[in-house]
């Protein structure tokens, strides 16, 4: 495992898929079956299920729990003590490890501190969860969404800054990237 660092305190399971360059940090679990790729950063307390692929470059900050069912493509980051769901009606005396519902973040996705993903859900690429919110549905690509439950309240350049409000043709007003807007959609041009 070339260039990886694990903290003495971390327990990485037999069989877990780590890509180079890649860190882990205190007291962190990544359990045998997961899938992570190259030069990513998990943060202390952070536990990664079997069932979990993870590409390129993620960061995933302290207290995340990556239950089984999750998907996080390149470039997305976790922010402290969000959360993935994996049941949609979870009891104790009920195992409903076979209803698992999948949930997948697109590219360069970011998700808030404290902010609850519940599963089934697709969160689109660059797309922003703000901090504390709650998805309970699909997040569109770009979209910037806030709340409980989560909704959307504009659209995120992929360098991570708010676009106006317009509609129509959009510019960045920090890197000058150009989108097409409308009231559903925000596609770069």
């Amino acid at each position: 495992m070339a260039g990886i660092y694990i903290h003495p305190t971390a327990i990485v399971d037999e069989g877990a898929q780590i890509g180079e360059d890649s860190r882990i940090w205190h007291w962190v679990h990544i359990c045998a079956g997961a899938r992570i790729g190259a030069r990513c950063s998990f943060g202390q307390n952070v536990f990664v299920g079997n069932d979990v692929v993870i590409g390129n470059n993620v960061r995933v900050q302290n207290n995340v729990s990556i239950y089984d069912a999750v998907t996080l493509e390149d470039d997305v980051f976790c922010g402290p003590s969000m959360v993935f769901t994996n049941v949609n009606n979870p009891r104790s005396a009920v195992s409903r490890k076979k209803e698992y519902r999948r949930t997948h973040v697109r590219r360069g996705a970011s998700i808030g501190a404290n902010a609850t993903i519940v599963c089934g859900h697709e969160i689109g690429e660059y797309a922003f969860v703000g901090a504390g919110a709650v998805v309970t549905k699909d997040v569109p690509a770009y979209a910037l969404v806030v709340g409980t439950p989560a909704r959307r309240i504009g659209w995120m350049c992929r360098c991570g800054v708010r676009l106006s409000d317009a509609l129509g043709e959009v510019t960045c007003p920090e890197c000058g990237a150009r989108y097409q807007v409308s009231d559903t959609s925000c596609e770069p041009k």
